[in-house]
């Protein structure tokens, strides 16, 4: 018998726990394999649409977040033009904005253009008393040392509520309705409280996106559709003593345009008061060559519709009026303004003051009235 040592046998599984190993390796491919069973069946029940989102690359500039916000109720366009709207209720976060010095505007030669106006069209002679007069509120002379202020209220009509409001007002105020609006009884009620009414026209802004109003007179528009809008607005209520403009920055700065408003307002005998919604206007000296009565806004009471602010405004045109001899502030029918203007109108006259119609201020010609 031979005494060297026997070779041991390697066991069938290896070397310990190789067994095991391999066991959880077939483990886990089974896993991986039902995942990927599990998966392929997901994406086939997304349908072709959902895949191909899943397949679009992504953007290199993803857009920004998206915030809405509820839309802006209509402005009473103050400066006539563009009050500033209501803040909304939870503002959205300020974007990061690189800030851009605007365009400085072409300088107007205001020499040159008031140089060129357009000459008076001929009209036949107006006999009688002229509307402006024949519609106008009687007033008293003002006393020695009380000057007078003319308070208009524009936009009158489409809101009853503060329509009928203003005209329950003490008087005489100046009232400006719109003349898209149904306002004929409005007008009569108005009339009968001692105001007196303007015919508040549209006329087109600069602003290309602001809308003025149905039967807006714009510059683009020929000499007989001027015409036709504006017999339509003044011939919607009677009554009135002439016209004032609804925002009109672009219009009341044409001269052509201007010069056909101002034709018609002379063949009809009525006075017209500038907002003055630009200081590019050219209102007074076409109304000066054709003898039209003419007067001018001095502060708008409300861009701001702070009570606070409108009683601000409201001691701005009581100074105006100190250093004149008189004054026209213009406001609209919000609620400041009519709570500030029934607290200050029972004072005006306390304070030394006498409230008028426009039609008084009109009766002085514009180069006199410089001189109050």
């Amino acid at each position: 018998m031979s005494n060297r040592p026997r070779k041991r046998r390697k066991a069938v599984g290896g070397r310990p726990g190789t067994t095991t190993a391999i066991l959880i390796g077939v483990g886990l491919g089974m896993v991986a394999s039902v995942a990927g069973m599990l998966g392929w069946l997901a994406w086939n029940e997304r349908g072709e649409e959902d895949r191909a989102a899943f397949e679009a690359p992504a953007p290199e500039n993803p857009p920004a977040l998206q915030v809405e916000t509820a839309a802006a109720p209509p402005s009473s366009v103050v400066a006539e033009e563009a009050g500033p709207p209501p803040a909304p209720a939870v503002a959205p976060p300020p974007a990061v904005v690189t800030p851009h010095a605007a365009p400085t505007p072409p300088k107007t030669d205001r020499a040159a253009v008031l140089a060129a106006l357009p000459a008076p069209a001929p009209r036949p002679p107006l006999h009688g008393t002229p509307a402006w007069r024949r519609n106008a509120v009687a007033v008293a002379p003002a006393a020695p040392g009380h000057p007078r202020i003319a308070i208009v209220i524009d936009d009158l009509g489409p809101n009853l509520r503060g329509s009928q409001a203003v005209i329950s007002l003490p008087g005489p105020l100046t009232l400006a309705f719109l003349p898209y609006a149904d306002v004929s009884r409005m007008v009569e009620a108005a009339r009968r409280a001692g105001h007196e009414i303007l015919v508040h026209m549209p006329m087109e802004p600069m602003a290309a996106g602001v809308d003025p109003g149905p039967g807006a007179l714009k510059v683009v528009q020929p000499k007989d559709e001027l015409r036709r809008r504006i017999d339509d607005g003044v011939s919607r209520f009677p009554g009135h003593v002439g016209l004032n403009n609804h925002m009109g920055s672009r219009f009341t700065a044409d001269p052509r345009a201007m010069a056909v408003l101002m034709d018609e307002i002379a063949g009809r005998g009525l006075l017209f008061l500038d907002s003055r919604t630009t200081v590019d206007t050219v209102a007074e000296a076409l109304a000066r060559a054709r003898s039209v009565p003419f007067v001018s806004r001095d502060v708008f009471l409300d861009n701001d519709q702070s009570a606070d602010k409108v009683v601000h405004q409201l001691a701005e045109t009581e100074r105006v009026a100190r250093r004149k001899g008189y004054a026209v502030a213009i406001g609209h029918p919000h609620a400041a303004t009519r709570a500030a203007l029934a607290a200050w109108l029972p004072q005006a006259a306390g304070r030394g003051f006498q409230i008028v119609p426009i039609s008084s201020l009109a009766r002085v010609a514009p180069t006199e009235q410089a001189r109050h």
